[in-house]
């Protein structure tokens, strides 16, 4: 019977090739969009399950009140790690880190003989490769990071160091120091939140300056902090014994911002990103949820497409139908034949979708920067696939089969058979749901491609064009600026903690005039090495002066900007002292001066309240606005030679402040 079912399936695919071709493009094309967006979703959602106990790894982060409203930031203390470590024993490892690429700072170089490399690493504790298990080829999580001159590297670094040789045990020149190679592991996989080429010990990272200070206090919130909880035991164990630990190791803290440590799972790192009142409430999942919404309507579209072409050839097989009960066939062995149909259609269209996909998959990966490819050996993919196909045919399918095998035999072979409403009606109501959700799309479209150029084309607040970003050159900052001024490739240049596309800071401001009692605030904070930073990013001087560019004079001088004036509701902002508690920096900052709004790291948000400081000494980031008329070409081979005459051991890397800031919208322009 099956047998017979599929052969007039197959009969009818020949004998009406045109109405064929139509149903199987057009739910070939369904298919295919429904595949990748799940291929897509998949490849989002399987971020970091490679690591093993993937579910036990956390992150530690601050919940604080900012004027009655719960802000989460990622960056804690270093003391913190001990006392969640002595407080809290559900908790198995912690490891505080630094990195990769924080505040901008030059990449570190690894040198072996004339192999010199300058990859993305990072600093972190003893335990935190027994936190993230990540696989070793060479030694263990065990020992790795216990010296303090060791240093772990991936297997393409060190490859790219050593060569075809095992690098284990070897030397390694790491900047002006010699490190001791005690582990390479896996390269890390392009679905890890956690990237980097090497890892060395925090606690040669911690041994001097402003770190080793930052060591023992609770106000210094600069770093990363990661755990690991026991096997066998949950969150919520833990938590209420983590949550006051500032209150209790550091009441004055605590007083101001009601500090109470949070963390969040790796597992949810990649798709919960936004926090709403201290709980992790959307980011990367919200669009898998409408990508995974938009993959169904487009293939409904195309199975009520399927259904319509079916249905509209009723005549056609009317008398097939009429014939075959004359015969002695069932309506329920007919609804068989017509949905084993669907299913064979289905079938072949799912072959084409297959197609359709692999040639896709290219510029896909392109636009939005994956590595996805159909996993051809995944014996769960095709148990999924093959039951994507049914329920697809099927669903396309019912409605054909149930209303052709309602034929009666007797109208149908006299002739007489007309649709009436009850017929019309159904088909009538697809129609409308197909174009319905084509409309909605198209709308969605629409409404989030002007969201897009709005933001793209809203007022920064300072001149993005042909400003470039470069990691600082620190010691030499002087004299080369002096050169690069002098090749009149470069009209201005400045040097700052932040560039001019990101936040590298958050601050808290202890008082300042209006206060309300107990009222917390944290703004963004950028240092400043010169008197040229607004100058070259084009950002307007409102009121006030500008820094004189002597220490002596402009350290405990501050300028805020427009946003940072309205949320301390400063009336006569200028003269009004502020007091914040940083080490190393005067507490009582006098404002000199305010400054227009400038966009940063948030295009859809309004600007932060940001601060402006006078000190060179905590500043990484160069900038430098080409000459008007200046060939891009001719000025970046000039300032090479300059910036490599400087900084002899690190390679020149520049980015176009333009092209950084348009990094913003690349999940938007996917959508």
């Amino acid at each position: 019977m099956l047998q017979n079912y599929f052969k007039t399936a197959w009969r009818n695919l020949i004998r009406s090739k045109v109405y064929s071709a139509l149903n199987i493009f057009g739910l070939a094309t369904g298919m295919a969009v429904a595949l990748l967006i799940g291929l897509w979703v998949n490849d989002q959602t399987s971020f970091d399950h490679f690591l093993p106990n993937y579910q036990q790894a956390y992150q530690v982060k601050y919940n604080y009140n900012n004027n009655g409203e719960i802000k989460t930031q990622i960056e804690v203390c270093i003391p913190l790690a001990d006392a969640l470590k002595n407080e809290v024993p559900e908790i198995a490892y912690t490891a505080s880190a630094f990195g990769p690429a924080n505040y901008g700072t030059l990449t570190d170089i690894l040198t072996v003989n004339d192999k010199k490399i300058s990859p993305d690493g990072m600093v972190a504790g003893a335990d935190f490769l027994k936190i993230f298990q990540f696989p070793f080829i060479e030694g263990n999580a065990d020992n790795a990071l216990k010296d303090p001159s060791s240093i772990v590297l991936t297997e393409s670094t060190a490859k790219a160091l050593f060569g075809n040789e095992s690098a284990m045990n070897k030397v390694v020149r790491f900047n002006n120091d010699s490190k001791k190679v005690t582990g390479i592991i896996k390269d890390i996989p392009r679905n890890s939140s956690l990237q980097f080429s090497y890892i060395y010990p925090f606690s040669v990272f911690a041994s001097g300056g402003w770190v080793k200070a930052a060591t023992t206090n609770w106000n210094h919130t600069f770093f990363k902090l990661f755990a690991s909880l026991k096997p066998n035991v949950t969150y919520a164990q833990a938590e209420p014994k983590m949550r006051l630990l500032v209150q209790k190791y550091s009441p004055g803290t605590y007083k101001t911002f009601q500090q109470q440590v949070t963390m969040q799972s790796l597992a949810d790192w990649h798709l919960y990103t936004d926090y709403k009142n201290g709980i992790a409430t959307g980011g990367l999942i919200d669009y898998v949820k409408m990508f995974s919404i938009t993959g169904m309507l487009v293939l409904m579209i195309a199975c009520i497409n399927f259904m319509n072409l079916s249905t509209a050839r009723s005549e056609k097989r009317a008398r097939e139908v009429g014939v075959r009960k004359v015969i002695g066939s069932t309506r329920a062995g007919l609804i068989w034949q017509f949905l084993i149909e669907s299913v064979v259609i289905t079938f072949i269209s799912f072959l084409v979708s297959l197609l359709f996909v692999q040639l896709a998959l290219p510029a896909f990966n392109l636009l939005a920067r994956t590595e996805i490819s159909i996993p051809w050996s995944n014996a769960y993919f095709w148990l999924i696939i093959i039951s994507y196909v049914l329920i697809t045919g099927l669903l396309a399918g019912s409605r054909p089969a149930f209303y052709l095998s309602s034929f009666q035999p007797v109208k149908v072979l006299k002739g007489t058979m007309q649709a009436g409403k009850s017929a019309t009606l159904p088909r009538k109501i697809l129609v409308v749901l197909q174009f319905s959700c084509s409309i909605a799309l198209i709308i969605s479209t629409i409404i989030v491609y002007q969201q897009i150029q709005y933001a793209k084309n809203r007022p920064r607040g300072y001149n993005p064009n042909r400003l470039l970003m470069s990691p600082g050159v620190n010691s030499q900052y002087g004299p080369l600026k002096h050169d690069v001024l002098a090749t009149g490739m470069v009209s201005s240049m400045t040097k700052s903690l932040s560039p001019a596309t990101d936040v590298n800071s958050h601050n808290t401001i202890d008082n300042w005039p209006g206060r309300l009692p107990n009222e917390p605030l944290s703004i963004a904070m950028n240092a400043l090495a010169d008197t040229d930073y607004f100058r070259t990013l084009g950002i307007q001087l409102l009121a006030g002066r500008n820094f004189t560019g002597s220490f002596a004079a402009d350290s405990n001088c501050v300028i805020l900007n427009e946003a940072a004036v309205k949320r301390m509701r400063l009336k006569e902002p200028l003269n009004q002292i502020i007091t914040w508690s940083v080490s190393n920096a005067p507490n009582h900052l006098r404002v000199i001066a305010v400054v227009k709004d400038a966009l940063t790291n948030a295009p859809f948000a309004p600007a932060e309240p940001t601060m402006f400081i006078y000190q060179p000494s905590w500043t990484f980031n160069t900038m430098y606005r080409l000459s008007p008329g200046v060939s891009t070409q001719d000025a970046l081979a000039k300032l090479k030679l300059l910036f490599n005459k400087y900084n002899p051991d690190y390679p020149y890397v520049y980015h176009f402040a333009d092209e950084a800031y348009a990094a913003n919208f690349e999940l938007e322009t996917l959508i």
